[in-house]
């Protein structure tokens, strides 16, 4: 089951399962849609597999299978 994370792990924003347009590699490395399609060009940075879009979860669903709370992004220091 996907774990449906929270946040880009490029650029930290937020990709709510209610939002459109979040992108997952495989490894559901997860990428809000602007990094995705432009400096990322579709292509995980960590797999180097494909970017495709993560795909919805039913809202009734979340109830039982809520997504991940655990945030991803790491702010380069």
């Amino acid at each position: 089951m996907l774990e449906m994370r929270p946040d880009c792990e490029r650029c930290g924003k937020d990709v709510s399962v209610h939002e459109k347009g979040a992108h997952i590699c495989s490894f559901e490395c997860t990428f809000c849609f602007e990094c995705a399609k432009g400096p990322l060009s579709g292509t995980c940075p960590n797999c180097g597999g494909p970017l495709h879009l993560r795909p919805p979860r039913p809202e009734a669903l979340l109830t039982k299978f809520p997504a991940s709370t655990e945030r991803k992004y790491k702010r380069n220091a």
